[in-house]
């Protein structure tokens, strides 16, 4: 880790208040995502999509052109933006905060400019070279994700001696390469990347350590809704019918001290969150 140089931990990121747990809508712009894939493929539907979950109280709109699962088919740049760029440009004139989920530097540049405010990538700025001078230079926030391999690759390189304590000490390797590339440690987020080269009872192992991420000082994304071992715990095989579970996970990291959850299910989890505040006395009006 480079001396000095860990988080403060954030009091708003994004230009919103950390004082309470963040929603991130997910908004899959594709035809193959493993939860809802073909649902939004067209720019007027996904559009339609964003604007149902800023109604239900989304904080945040993560858009994304490419599914990243396992055995996923790489889509180029080009057909990444033709998906996405309609949809960021038609929700950021509604307000909304957008993050682009892309690993591809010439989208990035492409959906900040259409008004996106937040990069996230799933190789914590790896993929791409161009990808860590771009968003230094742009000074957006990004979040860096926890993965090894490729999408084809990851479930092979699911081995570890500490799943928590080498996905962190992997994940600060990230971190401390993007504060000697430029970018500024208050505008990074953490995630542990829940289902990228994990398998089953690592991807527990890992929530239950949710507090280790949180004491970088970073704040701490949590994307697990509808994931594979989710449906392993509750017995759902069906990954459309595991909102309730997902919602239970994401609780439970709230529980340890989680600032943002990455989820579907935009309406449950905003009522789910609203009454887990007032029994915790975190509830300020």
């Amino acid at each position: 880790m480079l001396a000095g140089r860990m988080a403060a931990s954030a009091a708003s990121w994004a230009g919103l208040s950390l004082a309470r747990p963040l929603v991130m809508g997910i908004l899959n712009v594709t035809p193959d995502s493993f939860s809802d894939g073909g649902s939004h493929a067209a720019p007027h539907a996904a559009i339609a999509a964003g604007s149902r979950l800023l109604a239900e109280g989304a904080d945040i709109l993560d858009i994304g052109g490419e599914s990243t699962r396992p055995g996923a088919i790489p889509v180029t740049p080009a057909q990444e933006q033709a998906r996405i760029l309609p949809v960021i440009r038609a929700l950021a004139a509604q307000g909304a905060v957008i993050s682009a989920d892309t690993r591809n530097a010439a989208t990035m540049a492409a959906a900040l400019d259409a008004g996106a405010a937040i990069i996230n990538d799933i190789s914590a700025l790896t993929h791409d070279a161009a990808a860590l001078p771009l968003v230094a230079a742009r000074g957006c926030k990004v979040v860096l994700m926890h993965a090894r391999g490729t999408p084809a690759t990851m479930n092979d390189r699911a081995v570890y001696d500490d799943v928590a304590g080498d996905v962190l000490a992997e994940l600060l390797a990230a971190r401390d390469r993007a504060l000697a590339g430029g970018v500024r440690a208050e505008n990074i987020a953490l995630d542990p990347g829940f289902g990228f080269a994990k398998r089953g009872a690592q991807n527990v192992a890992l929530l239950r350590a949710t507090a280790r991420f949180v004491a970088t000082g970073h704040p701490v994304l949590i994307g697990l809704s509808r994931k594979q071992f989710l449906g392993a715990l509750s017995g759902e095989a069906e990954p459309a019918k595991r909102d309730p579970a997902s919602l239970a996970a994401g609780l439970f990291a709230l529980g340890l001290g989680a600032h943002i959850v990455r989820v579907h299910d935009v309406a449950g989890t905003v009522q789910a969150f609203h009454v887990w505040r007032i029994l915790n006395a975190r509830y300020d009006g």
